[in-house]
């Protein structure tokens, strides 16, 4: 198995389980839509939707935290970071990923397995309401959403490794992009001649890739970072 298909592989695992988690937003929102009927409309509002949507919110908010870091999509602030060459950016990630993520995600997996072996032994529910939703099936999402981090943040480690031996960023398992819809209406374009079109696409995925703060070999040759 090569480097770039294991981290593919790593990458289809956190996509695959942050699609799935993706459809309890269908859900929350035919249960909140459901719960505000019966509470406005019918005056009878049950006991358990609110306990519920805030249940399901927190499994999707978890369960999709591997999928954001495998598409490069967390929040970051790179005032900095953006205009760094690649190599420097995989070293500044590199000791971040030791620093903080690593130490914070193993504690998390830590806890939320000891937290989950509690709630499970003992069969807990909600004491908010009488008679409450059972907590021990969310309590386990917390173990297995931290080892989904984990897992992804191991792959992450081995692309900042890769880029400081190559000056450039590995491929990223590619998903659904906003910036996909444009490339698409200019490769339909009949207005522009193909030179022009293949430019325009160029400087999309530039524009991209810019805003990700990971701009690849070319900005490393612009910017000296290929250099050894």
């Amino acid at each position: 198995m090569t480097i770039q298909s294991f981290l593919f592989a790593i990458d289809r695992i956190s996509t695959t389980v942050g699609k799935a988690a993706a459809w309890l937003l269908i859900a929350l929102t035919a249960l909140v839509c459901i719960e505000v009927f019966r509470r406005y409309a019918l005056n009878s509002p049950s006991q358990w939707g609110f306990e519920l949507s805030v249940m399901m919110y927190g499994a999707l908010f978890m369960l999709t935290g591997a999928y954001t870091l495998a598409q490069d999509g967390h929040v970051r602030g790179d005032f900095l970071y953006g205009s760094m060459p690649p190599r420097r950016q995989a070293g500044f990630d590199l000791v971040l990923y030791f620093l903080f993520f690593f130490p914070g995600i193993i504690a998390l997996l830590y806890a939320g397995w000891d937290y989950a072996g509690s709630s499970w032994a003992i069969r807990e529910h909600s004491s908010i309401t009488a008679d409450g939703p059972p907590l021990y099936w969310f309590k386990s999402v917390i173990p297995l959403a931290g080892a989904l981090v984990l897992l992804q943040g191991v792959a992450e480690v081995v692309r900042c490794v890769v880029c400081l031996k190559t000056g450039k960023w590995p491929e990223r398992l590619k998903d659904v992009e906003e910036i996909d819809v444009v490339k698409d209406q200019l490769e339909q374009s009949t207005y522009v001649d193909d030179d022009a079109r293949r430019a325009a696409i160029e400087n999309v995925s530039s524009i991209e890739e810019a805003a990700h703060g990971r701009l690849g070999g070319a900005a490393a040759n612009q910017s000296g970072g290929g250099t050894k």
